[in-house]
């Protein structure tokens, strides 16, 4: 955000509010002109400034923010700024729980596949920002968005896709109602809406949700869905699901989510079609490490949430599994997943790290056996390793963020 306002308004006044940690880093590095400010962060330090540009991870209901806007301090983020300076430009965005990369980046591959220049960009990688002056203008620009950022963002996509909607981030949002309607903010409202609004079939909205316009669905037979292990339409079948690089019933719907954008934005699905087996999975989705005595060791550690966990689950039902569960607690409920474990429970599961005692307790109470405690991702590796039966998978899908033991993502 620095460096774009820097390039558009050089002599604008411009202040970095960061921690001294990171005031001592960046100094010397930003250029003149540029205020860096450690204070602490209150009202009335913000009502010094007309704008603020908040960084996505910091809570848009937060008390100092909401005295602040109280007090006349408008505030905006990156990717506001950027579709306010783009305002022509075709877009295609998508948010959900999980699955939002894997179906931005299957978008963008399948529409190049088509021949289109396209600009993959937002949570998935490159800041829009970072794209605000492009040397060339993509065809499409294909967005991922995550409620921290769809919460404050006014504008909306020409394409809006969203995949799903399960409990996450509720320490950013306060609660559940907030955090899915942030989400939906992405379809925008009354005479605000983008042009096709791509939904989930199989999704359970919340019970005063509308639907904008004339949505294109996908998950069941009024769209691409899934049926006899091939990605169909009502024209027929589009590609055998044999064919797709993505492991899991969820990567078969996020599937054709991808391909009911690519038929949004004027592409005839089977025309691409091919070009399926040629994507690239994305790391840490259910990416399998390798073998070793026996065990076959899986990374799913992008599972985040409870019910992405229980997905990777499904995926290896036919297998013995042990599933390692834990990490930063969010605050998230864990009595649905506890349950689904007591009706269909694996080889075991061992939770960790901060989260991992309120895990257990949730799954002692719903009856599933099998569990054990470690205090580290380390020791609970050890543990999985020492129950695994033979032709076993150890399974890395915390359902929790790591920020328990690790600095960042």
């Amino acid at each position: 955000a620095v460096y774009a306002l820097r390039r558009r308004w050089p002599e604008r006044p411009l202040a970095l509010i960061v921690g001294a940690a990171e005031a001592a880093a960046l100094r010397g590095r930003l250029g003149a002109g540029i205020d860096l400010v450690t204070d602490a962060v209150d009202a009335d330090l913000l009502a010094r400034y007309d704008w603020v540009i908040k960084s996505p991870g910091i809570s848009l209901y937060r008390p100092e923010i909401a005295a602040a806007r109280a007090r006349g301090v408008r505030f905006t983020s990156g990717s506001a700024l950027w579709f306010a300076a783009h305002p022509e430009a075709r877009t295609i965005a998508v948010t959900g729980t999980k699955g939002k990369s894997t179906t931005t980046a299957l978008i963008a591959h399948l529409l190049r596949a088509a021949g289109l220049r396209v600009a993959l960009a937002g949570n998935i990688g490159v800041p829009l920002l970072d794209l605000l002056d492009p040397p060339q203008a993509p065809d499409w620009w294909v967005i991922e968005l995550s409620s921290f950022q769809t919460a404050d963002l006014d504008a909306v996509p020409e394409i809006a896709v969203v995949l799903n909607l399960y409990p996450e981030h509720l320490d950013w949002h306060g609660d559940v109602g907030r955090y899915y309607a942030d989400k939906l903010r992405l379809l925008g409202g009354d005479g605000h809406q983008p042009r096709v609004s791509v939904l989930n079939a199989q999704q359970r909205w919340p019970q005063d949700f509308v639907a904008p316009g004339t949505p294109s669905w996908f998950g069941d037979p009024r769209g691409i869905h899934v049926f006899d292990d091939r990605i169909v339409d009502a024209a027929g079948p589009i590609v055998e699901l044999a064919a797709s690089p993505l492991p899991g019933e969820h990567n078969a719907l996020n599937l054709c989510a991808a391909l009911t954008a690519v038929a949004a934005a004027g592409i005839d699905p089977s025309t691409v079609a091919a070009s399926v087996s040629t994507f690239r999975a994305l790391p840490h989705r259910l990416q399998v490490l390798g073998e070793r005595d026996g065990v076959t060791w899986v990374d799913d550690s992008i599972a985040t949430t409870p019910h992405a966990t229980l997905a990777a689950l499904r995926h290896y039902r036919e297998r013995p599994t042990v599933v390692l569960v834990g990490g930063f607690d969010r605050g998230v409920p864990w009595d649905a997943f506890a349950a689904a474990l007591a009706q269909s429970p694996p080889a075991g599961v061992v939770c960790f790290g901060a989260a991992g005692p309120r895990i257990a307790a949730a799954l002692a109470e719903a009856g599933v056996v099998g569990v054990a405690c470690a205090a580290t991702l380390a020791g609970a590796v050890v543990d999985a390793r020492a129950h695994m039966p033979a032709n076993g998978v150890v399974l890395l899908s915390p359902g929790s963020p790591s920020f328990d033991a690790y600095c960042d993502y």
